[in-house]
């Protein structure tokens, strides 16, 4: 692997990690009951998915 020769300046640095940008989880609303939910997951709500209501999802206590 080839090594750098030089100390790359902080301008090259920040230039190259300014496209490094978080985004924020595109959530999309439940049909059953309209709350903001995350694709491919069970609704932390009412625990729907796919037509289907799942009893461990509204159990499930994560907010303390």
């Amino acid at each position: 692997m080839a090594l750098p020769k030089y100390k790359t300046s902080r301008a090259n640095t920040h230039t190259r990690r300014s496209a490094w940008k978080a985004q924020a989880a595109q959530t999309f609303a439940c049909p059953n009951c309209g709350a903001p939910t995350l694709s491919h997951m069970a609704c932390p709500s009412c625990g729907s998915f796919r037509g289907r209501v799942y009893r461990e999802a509204i159990r499930s206590n994560h907010t303390k």
